[in-house]
C-alpha cells in the first residue's frame, strides 16, 4: 500500500502510527533538540525497550501511569512506550504544584508517578514523596529510562476507543476536570492541524509548550502523518530561543496569541530583518486571536499566520488555511475538518461532535452535565458559523458582560482596543456594579515604549472605531503582565475579576466616564 499523510490518519492506534511512520522513514528525524535528534526509527525501537522496563516494573495494559515531566525528547519516549503498553496516562503540566498534582494523582488513582527530579531549581521528586504518590521514579534523562528486552513484551494494543489519556483541564477557581481520551480522538485531533496546515516533509516544526499538554500528541501526530522534524525547547523564552529555532532551520513555529505577541516583539527590534529567516509560517491556537495581531506578523514578519480553535477536550476543532482570503484569515477559526459536526445552540453556544470530541470526564456527573441530549459537547464558547462553513467565536458564556441588561461581548471590546499602538495585550472583564449589575473594565499591558493610555483615550478610540457608547469600558487598568496559565499564556481573567472586584471609588466620579450609561 502506498502510504499518505490521509491514510496513515486512519491508523488504529497512537502505537500504529509509530510502526507506519517508522517503516516508511526510520531515518529521517521527528524531534530535534539542542544537539541531539532522535529518528523515526529509533522513536519506534527505543520506546519498545523503554516499555519492556516499564513492563517489568509492574506496568500493564490498562495500569494507570502519571508523569509530570518537561518538553524532552526522554519524555515523548516514555509516553510513547506506555502507548506501546496500552496502559492509561495521565500527563502533569511540570509547573503544576501540591494541590493541582495531588488532585491528578488522588482522581486518577495513579500507581506510577514519573518525575524529572529537581528541575529549574524545584524538587518533584520531594513533591512526589510528600503527597504520598505510589511507584515513583525519575526519568529525565535516557540513562534514567527504563530498559528492558523487547521480545519479552505482550502483543500492541489494537483498540483505539478505549480510553487511555487522562488530561487536565486547567482548573480556575475550582479544581481540574479529568478529560478522557482515547487514541483515536487524539489522531483525528492531530489529524485535523495536520491537513490544515498544507505542510510537507521538508517542513521543520517547533514545540515551544509542555509535552505533557494536550498540544503535545497533536502535535506528534501532525509530525507521524507528514514525516517532518520538529524541535524541542525545554525552556521556552525569547530572545534566548531564537538560536535553537535559526540553527535547526524552523519553517512553522507558533502556539497561541501570546507566542504570536513574542516573536512580533523581537522582530520589531531588527525591522526589514527577518527574526527566524526559514520562517514561513506562525500557527496556534488555544486563545482569542485578535485581527490586528494577524495583519501585523503578516505585514512585519512577512510570514503568513493561521489560528485554530482546541481545547482539552477537543484537541482540534477548527484550523486555518493558508491558502485562505486574508478576511477569514484574520477574522475567523478556520474551518472543521470532514468528521467534526458543529452546531450553534440557542443561545450561541458552539457545541461539538465527532471523533476527536473526548469521552467525557472522570467524574460521570460532569460527563451527564457537558453533554447535551444529542451528544454534542458543551463548550461555553459562543459563535456563529458563516456561509463558507467558517466558525467565528465571539466569547464565552461567562465572558459576556451583562450592563442594565445588556449583553456585551468582552472579545468585541478586545479585538478594537489591540489595534490601538499603546496597548501591547488587554483583556476585557465584568466586575460587579451596584447599580450597572456588571462595569465594563479594560486591564491593559502596554508595548515598551508606548505613551501614556487614560480611559478618555480608550473610550475616544473605541469611538472612532464605532464600538455603541453602552460598551465602552467604565474603568481602565494598567499592568506590568497580564496574568497568564504556564501552557499556552492563557490570560487568567477569573484573577482580574477578583484583583478588581474589591470596593473601591464609584468609576463614575472618573473623568474619563462617559455621563449617563
Amino acid at each position: 500500500m502506498n502510504e499518505t499523510p490521509h491514510s496513515l490518519s486512519s491508523a488504529r492506534t497512537l502505537w500504529e502510527l509509530v510502526v507506519r511512520r517508522a517503516d516508511l522513514t526510520p531515518d529521517r528525524p521527528v524531534f530535534l533538540q539542542d544537539d541531539r535528534a532522535l529518528t523515526f526509527g529509533e522513536l519506534r525501537d527505543r520506546s519498545e525497550r523503554v516499555a519492556a522496563g516499564l513492563y517489568g516494573m509492574g506496568v500493564r495494559p490498562g495500569t494507570v501511569v502519571a508523569w509530570q515531566l518537561p518538553t524532552r525528547i526522554e519524555t515523548a519516549l516514555l509516553s510513547f512506550a506506555l502507548a506501546r503498553l496500552g496502559a492509561v496516562q495521565t500527563p502533569v503540566i511540570p509547573f503544576y504544584r501540591d494541590r493541582e498534582v495531588g488532585f491528578a494523582l488522588r482522581e486518577s488513582k495513579a500507581e506510577f508517578f514519573a518525575v524529572p527530579g529537581t528541575w529549574r531549581g524545584f524538587d518533584h521528586t520531594e513533591l512526589a514523596r510528600r503527597l504520598g504518590a505510589r511507584g515513583i521514579f525519575e526519568a529525565y534523562d535516557d540513562a534514567q529510562l527504563p530498559d528492558g528486552e523487547p521480545s519479552l513484551l505482550p502483543a500492541a494494543p489494537v483498540d483505539g476507543t478505549s480510553v487511555r489519556w487522562i488530561y487536565w483541564t486547567s482548573g480556575t477557581t475550582s479544581d481540574p476536570k479529568g478529560v478522557l481520551h482515547t487514541d483515536r480522538s487524539l489522531i483525528a485531533g492531530g489529524s485535523c492541524l495536520a491537513h490544515a496546515l498544507r505542510l510537507t516533509a521538508d517542513d521543520v516544526g517547533s514545540m515551544a509548550f509542555p509535552y505533557a499538554h494536550i498540544a503535545g500528541p497533536d502535535y506528534t501526530v501532525m509530525l507521524l502523518l507528514y514525516g517532518f522534524p520538529a524541535v524541542m525547547f525545554e525552556q521556552f523564552a525569547l530572545p534566548d530561543a531564537l538560536e535553537g529555532y535559526r540553527k535547526h532551520g524552523v519553517t512553522v513555529a507558533g502556539g497561541s496569541t501570546a507566542f504570536y505577541s513574542m516573536f512580533l516583539a523581537e522582530q520589531r527590534k531588527q525591522p526589514g530583518t527577518p527574526v527566524i529567516p526559514s520562517l514561513r509560517l506562525l500557527a496556534g491556537g488555544g486563545a482569542p486571536k485578535p485581527p490586528e495581531v494577524y495583519h501585523s506578523v503578516v505585514r512585519e514578519m512577512g510570514v503568513q499566520l493561521t489560528h485554530g480553535y482546541g481545547m482539552t477536550e477537543v484537541p482540534m476543532i477548527t484550523m486555518g488555511d493558508p491558502e485562505d482570503t486574508t478576511e477569514n484569515l484574520a477574522t475567523t477559526e478556520g474551518r472543521p475538518p470532514e468528521g467534526m459536526e458543529i452546531r450553534i445552540a440557542e443561545g450561541g453556544e458552539v457545541r461539538l461532535r465527532g471523533e476527536a470530541v473526548c469521552q467525557g470526564y472522570l467524574d460521570p456527573a460532569q460527563t451527564a452535565e457537558a453533554f447535551d441530549a444529542d451528544g454534542f459537547l458543551r463548550t461555553g464558547d459562543l459563535g456563529v458559523v458563516t456561509d463558507s462553513g467558517h466558525l467565528i467565536l465571539t466569547g464565552r458564556l461567562k465572558d459576556v458582560i451583562i450592563r442594565k441588561g445588556e449583553n456585551i461581548s468582552a472579545k468585541e471590546i478586545e479585538d478594537l482596543l489591540a489595534a490601538h499602538p499603546d496597548v501591547g495585550d488587554v483583556a476585557v472583564v465584568g466586575l460587579p456594579d451596584a447599580e450597572r449589575g456588571e462595569r465594563v473594565c479594560a486591564v491593559v499591558e502596554q508595548p515598551p515604549g508606548a505613551g501614556e493610555l487614560t480611559l478618555s483615550v480608550v473610550t475616544d478610540h473605541l469611538r472612532a472605531e464605532g464600538l455603541s457608547v453602552h460598551k465602552l469600558p467604565e474603568q481602565l487598568e494598567i499592568v506590568d503582565a497580564l496574568p497568564r496559565n504556564e501552557t499556552l499564556r492563557k490570560v487568567l481573567k477569573y484573577r482580574l475579576r477578583e484583583r478588581y472586584s474589591d470596593p473601591r471609588t464609584d468609576p463614575r466620579t472618573d473623568p474619563g466616564t462617559i455621563p449617563g450609561r
